[in-house]
Formats: structure tokens, C-alpha cells, sequence
């Protein structure tokens, strides 16, 4: 797939948004979902659901990887993760315990999902100054449900799922789709998202200003001073740092509820 749209084509503001852990709760939700998908594990017994969960979340990107470049469909991968994770605790699963335990996570999972503090809020405050994209590495169904839970779909000008156009962040090409789709230019033109390798530098390699979302406190990697935020509220702070010109606001550092951690 070819690089069809260049860096600051397109005429207006944009503001695009990563989904999961930036809008919607995957981590707490994985850990909720754990913790109630535990007791059909007797492998599980004693051991930490946060040692459990971090685990998890640890397979979870080892075989998302495998998701977006096609070679396990999501079903296939959380079955993978749930075998690996019975068999690292000195158990055994078949394919049928791996899928049914699998399934009765996903249940779980989506029981007991929640959106971060203040995303609706803030997608709907973004909304009224600048198109929103919503820009995810993953397939092209989950990413419209979670947008609907969060009841934000309506806010949302457009979602680009890396599964569903075929390149995945932090490849500037999505980026430029996004912009495209809003047609805003990519130097007036924000992307706010947690992770830093996917959000941050990816932003920054299509000539985008990114906004690290810095919820758990992660100690900052070297590179270009961002701005950072650690909360999505109150949604005012966000929103004028969006629409603070990049001259106006270069490498602007906003913590809103705990103090700056070092570099």
C-alpha cells in the first residue's frame, strides 16, 4: 500500500485518537476479566491476579503482533495466550480447555469493560472544535463496539483500524490515511495515544504533533519532549492544548494529577 498522501496536504485541524487505554480501559478491563476467569483455572490457585494479569497482558502483545499481520485471527491468538498461560503455571490444555477458557474470558471481558475516566467527555469537547479520528492497531470489528460502548460513535468523523486498511501504527502511512479521511493537515493537526512507540513516534514520523498519554506513570523514553498528560481531565486543559499552535506550544509538558516523574 502506497504512501498516496503527503505530509500537511489537506486544509484544516485535525485530531486523531488512539482507542485502547487512551478512550477505552483495556488494561483494567483484562485484570477485571482475569480475576473472574480465574476459578476455572485450579492451576491459578495462589498465585497474584496482578502477576497473573501482567502476565497475560505480556502475551497479549507477544501474539497481537501475529493479529495484525494476519497470521492467527483473534479468536485464535486469545486461545494461544490462555495455553501459554495454563501451562507456564504447570498445567495442561488441550485446544478445547484453551478455547473454553478463552471464550469464558472474552465473556468477562466484555461484562465488565469501562471507558478511561473522562473519555467521553473529552471526544465530544474534541469534537466540537476539530474533526476526530480514532486511529487502532486492530481489527475492524472490535474497534466500532468499543466505540458504540463508549457512546461516542456519533463524535467520532472516522475510524481507521489498521486490520481494515491494511498498515498499522507506527507506519505514518495510517496516520496519513486518518488525515486524509478529515482532510486536515498534518501539521495542524494533533495525535493523542499512550503508547510511545506507536502514538508518539509514529505521530511524529508523519509530521504530526502527538500528546503522550501517560496514565501509568511510565518513565519517559529518550527522545523528543512531548507534551504529556496523565489525565483526560478535566477535558478543557486537553482541548486548549490542542488547539494551542504548535509555535505557540512546542514540546509543552501538561501533568494534571501527579507530580512529573524523571526522565
Amino acid at each position: 500500500m502506497g504512501r498516496s498522501v503527503a505530509s500537511g496536504d489537506g486544509g484544516g485541524v485535525g485530531v486523531l485518537v488512539d482507542l485502547d487505554d487512551t478512550l477505552f480501559d483495556h488494561t483494567l478491563t483484562v485484570r477485571r476479566a482475569i480475576g473472574r476467569t480465574r476459578h476455572l483455572v485450579p492451576e491459578f490457585a495462589g498465585v497474584p491476579l496482578d502477576r497473573l494479569a501482567r502476565r497475560y497482558g505480556e502475551l497479549l502483545n507477544a501474539t497481537h503482533s501475529r493479529v495484525l499481520h494476519g497470521e492467527l485471527t483473534t479468536a485464535e491468538a486469545r486461545a494461544v495466550r490462555w495455553r501459554r498461560l495454563v501451562e507456564e503455571h504447570g498445567g495442561r490444555a488441550s485446544a478445547r480447555r484453551a478455547k473454553v477458557l478463552a471464550t469464558a474470558y472474552r465473556r468477562a471481558y466484555d461484562a465488565l469493560r469501562r471507558p478511561v475516566p473522562g473519555a467521553a467527555t473529552l471526544v465530544r469537547r474534541l469534537a466540537a472544535v476539530a474533526p476526530v479520528a480514532v486511529v487502532t492497531n486492530n481489527n475492524a470489528y472490535e474497534p466500532e463496539r468499543k466505540l458504540r460502548f463508549l457512546g461516542i460513535r456519533d463524535d467520532v468523523h472516522t475510524l481507521v483500524a489498521s486490520a481494515a486498511v491494511g498498515v498499522h501504527k507506527p507506519d505514518p502511512r495510517i496516520f496519513d490515511l486518518a488525515l486524509a479521511r478529515l482532510g486536515a493537515r498534518a501539521d495542524r493537526s494533533v495525535m493523542i495515544g499512550d503508547s510511545w512507540e506507536w502514538d508518539v513516534v509514529g505521530a511524529l514520523g508523519a509530521g504530526v504533533r502527538p500528546i503522550w498519554f501517560n496514565r501509568f506513570a511510565r518513565p519517559r523514553p529518550p527522545g523528543p519532549d512531548v507534551a504529556e498528560v496523565d489525565d483526560l481531565r478535566p477535558a478543557r486543559r486537553i482541548v486548549e492544548l490542542v488547539r494551542s499552535p504548535r509555535a505557540r506550544a512546542p514540546a509543552t509538558r501538561v501533568i494534571t494529577r501527579r507530580p512529573v516523574r524523571g526522565r
